[in-house]
């Protein structure tokens, strides 16, 4: 470890799994050393602790290794949890669903509609009909309250933002024009959070 009080982060500033990371992180208020991976370069002390050679990878002081968002994401905050995002705000066998459902079926066709030459069963806005199922299911959990996890943000919506976030940015006149306000209103809001801002800082 190049420090031995600090967890060591490897992560890509604009990789979603990687963002979602480094929000809880940051809401945990846990101090970590990041270490910006260039996709190209990918460094050899990060594949020797993780050789799938994927961000985010956090090492901690201990030596322990998480290869996965998610469990970066509940390791820290169990450490501290200063907002809320676990249990009490939402975190139930239905938000875990939903997170599964981003984390498989949102996420491919997220890939096929910004990539669509890479995958040339579909036109680009046949990928992104298929995303839009998706879509429909996150206006109608916001429907009646401004966040997936309800009254408040939580983890679910925390794990979630920076995919949709993602898939919005592929077409952002669509996306403005699309039949999902709460969906645009949920984005916003984030979009527009310090937290947000504060984990994609230029490091």
């Amino acid at each position: 470890m190049p420090s031995a009080a600090l967890p060591v982060l490897y992560t890509f500033r604009r990789c979603p799994y990687a963002i979602r990371a480094r929000l809880a992180l940051a809401a945990s208020q846990i101090p970590v050393l990041h270490h910006e991976v260039s996709l190209r370069d990918k460094p050899a002390a990060m594949l020797l602790i993780s050789p799938k050679g994927t961000v985010p990878v956090l090492q901690l002081a201990d030596g322990t290794v998480l290869e996965q968002s998610l469990d970066i994401m509940l390791w820290a905050l169990h450490q501290h949890d200063p907002l809320g995002w676990l249990p009490g705000c939402g975190w139930d066998d239905a938000a875990r669903e939903l997170v599964a459902t981003n984390d498989g079926e949102f996420k491919r066709n997220l890939d096929r509609y910004k990539y669509p030459e890479r995958y040339p069963e579909l036109d680009q806005a046949g990928h992104r009909q298929q995303g839009e199922v998706f879509l429909r299911t996150l206006e109608q959990r916001l429907d009646g309250q401004p966040w997936l996890a309800g009254a408040h943000a939580g983890l679910v919506d925390m794990a979630i933002l920076p995919f949709v976030r993602q898939f919005a940015h592929v077409d952002k006149g669509w996306f403005a024009s699309a039949p999902y306000p709460q969906v645009r209103t949920w984005l916003d809001g984030f979009l527009e959070s310090a937290l947000f801002a504060g984990v994609m800082e230029k490091r």
